[in-house]
């Protein structure tokens, strides 16, 4: 099993922890399902949501401030934790744009 350093040596980009309220739409969520973005990185989030959705499954999130859309693969799953609550590893699919809206460490 790689160690903790490896695995943060793998990582493309920088996060950045943060809290953003966002809508995530999935095949089996009607009308989209409310999520916070706990950690952001230019590359993907981890998402805190009341729904689990599939392992490799695209979903698509709609930025809560900015009211962009972007669609993102599931790259983890996790939960529910005590609150109920599932946390969902994503990773974008066309970052050509930051979706985020915001700088990384390390970028200019």
């Amino acid at each position: 099993m790689a160690s903790a350093r490896a695995m943060l040596e793998r990582r493309r980009a920088s996060r950045i922890a943060i809290r953003i309220p966002v809508r995530v739409f999935s095949g089996d969520v009607e009308g989209g399902s409310l999520a916070e973005a706990l950690s952001i990185s230019r590359c993907g989030a981890l998402l805190r949501t009341t729904f689990l959705p599939e392992l490799g499954s695209r979903i698509t999130v709609v930025h809560g401030i900015s009211a962009e859309v972007r669609e993102f693969r599931v790259i983890r799953v996790s939960g529910p934790n005590s609150e109920g609550f599932f946390e969902v590893g994503i990773e974008i699919l066309f970052p050509e744009r930051n979706f985020w809206g915001m700088q990384f460490p390390g970028e200019r």
